[in-house]
């Protein structure tokens, strides 16, 4: 039985089953979170490996590249990553997307624990971790508390404020900025330790030894049992100084036993650390935390959540003033604010249009209910998927609004038009619903083809496009559903008679079927003019621009400053608060946040000569200038610092090109950068180029001497470990500690800081020798030299990533000049270009979505020709489709609008559209044709029946993108493009389609007839 006739003679079930889709989609609606963007989850996992005080050569001799030679063997790998920087290595093994992150995490561990006997003793395990938090901090707060030092208020950011934070559902880390750790320092007298013959090394050792607690023993005392501890911790920091220690002096040929007060041979006191870390709130030093979120959880939520708990937490410890001084959530929730608001508005404006035309209120309620009962049944299955409501997916739904109701105009505008002939509602309905069915369920499937196929697009991008192929294909079924369920129903019970049973033509479809009317009589010229239209289309394509995502304005920009390897702290300070100072001139900037070095590491692997500068800008509709401009002003200012490498980027997308070369050969390498450096200088129209090849940091050399070494008896372990403890102290695993309540504090010996500034004073650091303690200078050589401050490793061969800011041009445009440079044409022979970052997400946008198209419009044919039962008319629909590129691509143009991610997007939507107008067109002739119609006629009453409910849908998907086209409301940046593209692609479409494709019909009909002919003359008579 017909479903729509079902449906109408028994309203009950269909009534029943959408209160329970309504229902249940707004319950899933309320579970959905709010992103911006779907999190890519791409398998990521991270193996860290530390090793303190060793150079970043030496890690990526020692370290790196065994543990990289185990990861080649792990299937599916995509890139791996190095870093290497003094004393940390920090290795990134990215999988194929669709690789299961838990055995990608145990196959690495495996390969990790593979390496790991020929990698250096010393060296603790490393850590393999799977990467399950943003990349970038959502809330960033300040904490100032009057009653507490800085070292205390740093701890009670990490202890305190951590453990009331973390338990919020959806945190993934608290990381402090700024701030120090408190220490106890036991700084030696070089003067008594060289009389006396006693190394630093051997006095930490020995307070490790005294400075302990053991356990072991057993006891039977009273016929129990008992375990026996040995229990040597100081109770008291303070006690340290009188602390005993035994030593073994060794001033002369003759060793002795003996035992001295720390407080004699050394000052104790109880301190911070060295400061490593910093940062500063509009000039003024502060210590704060960043939160950063778990992915899959919503953004919007998280940041709720955590405001919450920071404000229960204030409220117990109201001596603490904790405020927040930067957020990334805005953004989102207005990008989510404003895709509702077009959600809405879309709606409105296709019931407007419904009722402009129809001039019926019954009529435009039964079409405007199939909205919200389209949409709604779509959280269900996004919730049951673990989408978000992001820019993808709101995105989808906004777009489908005008598709959605389409289905309603069509069905609901065909009723009306038999309701005018004098029939009943219900005859109205039943005839209306079964003469327009075959056209519904052809234009749905139609969608759903277009729309389904990129939901396995491979990639970056296909992780984005399978929430807008999912979502939009099931709100197209829901439509689909409503479609042939509800509305004929409800306008069978709803509408009334209608006293006019005769219309005349307007003079707007008078014009229209004039038009018509020459076309059929001049088909070779509509055709040849059709032709050049999209001959002229596809002329268009290489004047465009292209790019993976637009850049937006999200307020915020970060400034990156860089001095040379070997700046103390208090130089990145003062350069800091310069570019601050200069910056804050200026009158979009509202506040500005300084991060200098990494609280989480430690001294030596902390880079104290870079800093961040988070710059806060006025609202977008508060300032005349846009995020681009006042960024390009903030490189024109910065670009005078002295000594300083400056980079300026926003938060979001779309800001900078990455150009990665990579080698075996170091020399080659760098060789080929300085040239593409030089040869970038050249281009017009670039911001700043920031280069991640290291520049030589100073170093001290103590180079041994074996003969000597071998005399004294002395090995090159001890003499690195009394350079080593004399100047830094031991490693943290080997430092003694005390255990506080909740904490351990660090116990550092080490001579003062002037042994450290005077290498004569170094060179007589003493080092316990076969006949006595013996200065360095006697067993080896200082001297002053230099060695990379870090190493850049991808794919197993260093590597130099060449990031170029891209101003006011696109990713395309900058990419096209790129790769014309000569130094980039002319490589040296070892050294290679890799893809990485947005030009490869490009790449792979655009190589997946030409597959995705192919496949989408051979899925179109299939679907047409299963339900028209012809393999030749199917072609008249798609004919349609190159017709509406021109527009699209002129609309582009135009409008200054580049090639990207959502400008295929709209592309993809205007496919559906274009081919869901031409359906009804031509499965109404083909109809009308089949009944005895003449073709002539059966085309003018096509056009004539179709032409208003095409125009429709065209005017209410045009009305609904229009508000973003023009940049209305909250940043259009990203839906900008889709919107442009919607709106020029229908526009020309509808014209040329409602005039063109009648005259491709007339051409396929004639084929088939030519065919028909032949072929029954071939028959055997």
């Amino acid at each position: 039985m017909n479903l729509s006739s079902w449906s109408i003679r028994n309203p009950v079930p269909a009534i029943l089953l959408f209160i329970i889709l309504t229902a249940a989609g707004l319950f899933s609606l309320h579970k959905l979170g709010i992103q911006n963007f779907p999190d890519l989850d791409v398998p990521t996992i991270l193996v860290s490996a530390s090793l303190e005080g060793a150079a970043p050569a030496q890690l990526e001799t020692e370290v790196a590249r065994k543990i990289e030679d185990k990861l080649a063997s792990v299937t599916g790998v995509d890139h791996i990553t190095s870093t290497i920087t003094d004393g940390a290595a920090s290795i990134s093994v990215s999988f194929d997307i669709d690789k299961d992150s838990e055995v990608a995490l145990n196959e690495v561990r495996n390969a990790v624990d593979g390496a790991r006997a020929d990698l250096p003793t010393e060296m603790a395990a490393p850590v393999v971790s799977k990467v399950t938090q943003g990349s970038s901090a959502l809330l960033t707060y300040t904490v100032v508390a009057a009653h507490l030092s800085e070292s205390d208020l740093s701890w009670f950011v990490d202890n305190d404020i951590s453990k009331a934070l973390l338990s919020a559902k959806g945190v993934g880390a608290i990381k402090r900025v700024g701030g120090v750790e408190r220490e106890m320092h036991v700084t030696l007298d070089p003067a008594l330790m060289a009389g006396l013959g006693v190394t630093a090394n051997s006095v930490s050792s020995q307070i490790k030894a005294v400075q302990t607690d053991a356990s072991g023993g057993r006891g039977t005392l009273g016929g129990g049992n008992q375990s026996v501890r040995t229990l040597g911790r100081l109770d008291q920091p303070e006690q340290l100084a009188g602390l005993a220690i035994p030593l073994t002096t060794a001033s002369t040929a003759t060793a002795t036993r003996t035992s001295v007060r720390l407080d004699q041979i050394a000052t104790v006191s109880d301190t911070a650390e060295e400061r490593f870390a910093y940062a500063a709130l509009n000039g003024k030093p502060v210590v704060g935390f960043q939160v950063t979120r778990q992915i899959g959880s919503s953004e919007v939520s998280v940041a709720a959540t955590v405001r919450a708990a920071v404000k229960t937490f204030s409220a117990s410890h109201p001596q603490v003033q904790i405020t927040e001084v930067i957020e990334t959530v805005t953004p989102t929730q207005d990008n989510y604010d404003g895709s509702m608001h077009l959600l809405y508005e879309g709606a409105i404006l296709a019931v407007v249009v419904v009722w402009l035309f129809l001039r019926d209120w019954r009529a435009t309620f039964v079409s405007a209910v199939a909205l919200p009962l389209s949409i709604i049944p779509t959280f269900i299955v996004m919730y049951l998927l673990g989408y978000s409501l992001n820019l993808i997916t709101l995105l989808s739904l906004s777009l489908v609004v005008g598709v959605l109701v389409d289905d309603a105009i069509v069905e609901v505008e065909n009723i009306v038009r038999h309701l005018r002939m004098g029939k009943t509602p219900m005859q109205a309905a039943l005839e209306a619903a079964n003469e327009i069915g075959l056209a519904v369920v052809a234009t749905t499937f139609t969608l759903v083809a277009v729309f389904l196929p990129t939901a396995f697009m491979s990639g970056i991008p296909g992780k984005f496009f399978r929430q807008f192929g999912i979502t939009s294909s099931v709100a197209v079924l829901a439509s689909l559903l409503v479609a042939r369920l509800l509305t004929p129903m409800m306008a069978a019970y709803l509408l009334k008679p209608s006293p006019v049973h005769v219309t005349q033509n307007g003079p707007l479809m008078r014009r229209y079927l004039a038009m018509v009317h020459w076309c059929q009589t001049h088909r070779r010229s509509t055709m040849l003019l059709a032709g050049l239209f999209f001959i002229g289309s596809v002329s268009l394509v290489p004047l465009l621009s292209t790019s993976f995502i637009s850049a937006s304005d999200t307020a915020q920009t970060t400034i990156s400053l860089k001095l040379q390897p070997g700046s103390t702290l208090a130089e990145t300070r003062a350069t800091a608060a310069q570019a601050q100072t200069l910056i804050a001139q200026m009158p979009e900037v509202t506040q500005v946040f300084t991060v200098i070095g990494d609280a989480s590491s430690d001294a030596s692997s902390s880079t104290v000569n870079e800093a961040s500068l988070t710059v806060s800008l006025t609202p977008r509709g508060t300032r005349a200038r846009s995020q681009s401009e006042v960024e390009a002003a903030i490189r024109h200012k910065l670009g005078g610092l002295p000594g300083t490498r400056v980079g300026v980027m926003g938060m979001g997308n779309g800001q900078s090109l990455d150009v990665t070369l990579a080698s075996d050969d170091a020399l080659a390498l760098n060789q080929a950068a300085a040239a593409l450096i030089k040869d970038l200088r050249t281009l017009k129209g670039i911001g700043n180029i920031t280069d991640s090849s290291s520049l030589q940091r100073p170093e001290i050399h103590v180079r041994p001497d074996p003969v000597r070494m071998a005399e004294q008896g002395v090995t090159t372990s001890d003499l690195a470990s009394v350079v080593r403890v004399a100047t830094y102290g031991d490693y943290a695993t080997s430092l003694a500690k005390f255990n506080l309540p909740q904490r351990q504090i660090p116990i550092r010996v080490r001579f003062d800081d002037s042994t450290r500034s005077d290498l004569d004073a170094l060179g007589q650091l003493r080092v316990a020798g076969r006949s006595g303690a013996v200065p360095l200078t006697a067993v080896a050589d200082l001297s002053l030299g230099a060695g990379p401050s870090q190493v850049a490793r991808l794919d197993r061969m260093r590597n130099v990533t060449l990031s170029i800011e891209l101003g006011s041009l696109s990713t395309g445009e900058v990419d096209k000049m790129v790769q014309a440079l000569p130094s980039i044409k002319n490589l040296p022979s070892g050294v290679q270009q890799i893809a990485t970052g947005d030009a490869q997400r490009m790449a792979e946008l655009f190589t997946s979505f030409g597959g995705a198209m192919l496949i989408g419009i051979l899925c179109i044919y299939a679907v047409l020709v299963l339900l028209f039962h012809d393999f030749m008319q199917p072609a008249t629909i798609l004919a349609a489709l190159p017709l509406s590129v021109g527009g699209a691509l002129l609309a582009l143009l135009i409008t200054g609008s580049g090639f990207s991610m959502s400008s295929v997007i709209g592309l993809l939507m205007l496919m559906g559209i274009v081919t869901k107008n031409s359906i009804l067109l031509v499965e109404y002739a083909v109809v009308a044709y089949h009944n005895g119609m003449g073709r002539y006629e059966a085309l003018v009453d096509a056009c004539h029946k179709r032409a208003q409910p095409i125009l429709m849908t065209t005017i209410a998907m045009v009305a609904g993108m229009l508000p973003i086209a023009l940049g209305w409301g909250t940043d259009s940046s990203f839906r900008g493009p889709m919107a442009v593209v919607v709106i020029g692609g229908l526009i020309t479409s509808t014209v040329l389609s409602l005039l063109v494709i009648p005259v491709v019909f007339t051409y396929v009909d004639d084929l088939l007839l030519w065919l028909r002919k032949h072929l029954r003359h071939r028959q055997p008579q």
